[in-house]
């Protein structure tokens, strides 16, 4: 549009600021709106594991082609990329079962996966204890990233080719035009765009209330620690454990998976809080652990709270300890993780006004495929598929 943006962004978390970094490598103006003057989010409360293996055939598609995005802007700029792997460890004769199903599948898919025994796991993860480990299976091309430094790296790589970033800016209204979309924001500025796409939770509940309220959206919360620097001790590859290979959509895809599923106790703590253990170990030579599921319905997302209930931490800390001996378990951050998902679908998709793209919703699944699903959907949006 003459004096405005091709596109307007709303929200600057992984999804949306990905939808940017396609729209630009298409030569078009883009504007990226962000409430806060960092991301606070989802995309910042994670783990910063980007593991297509645990996504379904559909997402790890999109995930394989975000491990390409991440290290090929990694090549450009430091995003704070590292390819260290991801490695599953399985517990029992089942898990191992799921573990060689899962390679046999990759295997067909032309995803490099690595089955290790028992020996190999215990040879490679110091730590990993004996009488946990039956067998692991290894990812080599999986990566990992410091999630509250990632994404800010991205948007300093964008507005270096082009992006007009508005931080502390909250969108009050969109408004169709005859031509376009007239954004209007809190700091006093009004923008033009083509096309406006929302990727921001809050900002679709404020802007669209009977449309949020209709969505099938549902928020999780999660609790995640990270444990005081573990000295020269050093903790390879993101870490995937048995409680994961019994909860991650990958593995639904195997024969027995259902049939495993259904002798499990459906009254333990494991169950109630939505429990599965992961180890990441960041720069800084800590370890993050967690992490746990608890649900609402977006528009009752406050009946979750914000407070973090200790017993699940201490839950989470025992099972972790019968898995990894790391020189401390002291703690010295613990937090809360917030994201939402669709109940019925993948990720919530609604147009208005032809030219007003809602696109959230996208779960766990955020930091490993947004890059991939936002270059499909920026291409269907702007009709650039033959591009």
């Amino acid at each position: 549009m003459k004096n405005g943006y091709d596109l307007i962004i709303v929200g600057g978390g992984v999804l949306g600021t990905f939808h940017a970094y396609h729209a630009l490598k298409h030569g078009l103006k883009v504007a990226l709106i962000e409430k806060d003057r960092t991301p606070q989010s989802a995309t910042v409360r994670n783990f910063g594991q980007v593991v297509p293996s645990g996504m379904n055939s559909k997402w790890q598609a999109y995930g394989r082609r975000s491990l390409r995005i991440y290290k090929e802007i990694q090549e450009a700029f430091d995003i704070s990329v590292r390819q260290e792997g991801s490695v599953y460890f399985a517990a029992n004769e089942e898990e191992v079962q799921l573990l060689e199903e899962l390679h046999r599948i990759n295997q067909n898919n032309q995803y490099t996966s690595v089955l290790l025994t028992k020996e190999e796991c215990l040879e490679r993860y110091v730590g990993l204890r004996s009488d946990y480990v039956k067998a692991g299976l290894f990812f080599p091309e999986e990566i990992m990233v410091e999630p509250r430094l990632m994404v800010n790296k991205v948007h300093t790589y964008l507005k270096a080719v082009g992006l007009d970033l508005f931080l502390q800016n909250t969108v009050l209204e969109c408004n169709k035009l005859s031509e376009g979309v007239e954004v209007y924001l809190s700091g006093g500025k009004t923008l033009l765009a083509s096309k406006v796409i929302i990727c921001n939770g809050s900002e679709f509940k404020t802007l669209y209330p009977r449309l949020f309220e209709e969505s099938d959206l549902e928020v999780s919360k999660l609790q995640m620690m990270q444990t005081k620097p573990q000295g020269n001790f050093t903790l390879p590859s993101s870490i995937l454990t048995g409680l994961s290979i019994r909860r991650y959509e990958s593995f639904a895809e195997c024969p027995s998976y259902h049939e495993i599923k259904a002798r499990e106790d459906q009254d333990s703590l494991i169950k109630k809080w939505g429990v599965h253990i992961l180890f990441k170990q960041a720069t800084d030579g800590s370890v993050i652990i967690g992490d746990s599921h608890q649900y609402a319905d977006a528009h009752r997302m406050d009946d979750l709270g914000t407070d973090l209930n200790m017993d699940i931490d201490d839950f989470i800390i025992q099972e972790a300890k019968k898995i990894i001996d790391l020189p401390t378990y002291d703690i010295q951050r613990r937090w809360p993780g917030f994201y939402s998902q669709c109940k019925t679908s993948d990720i919530y998709r609604n147009t208005i006004d032809d030219d007003i793209h809602v696109v959230t919703g996208i779960g766990g699944k955020g930091m490993t495929g947004s890059a991939g699903f936002a270059e499909e959907n920026i291409a269907k949006i702007f009709n650039l598929q033959h591009a």
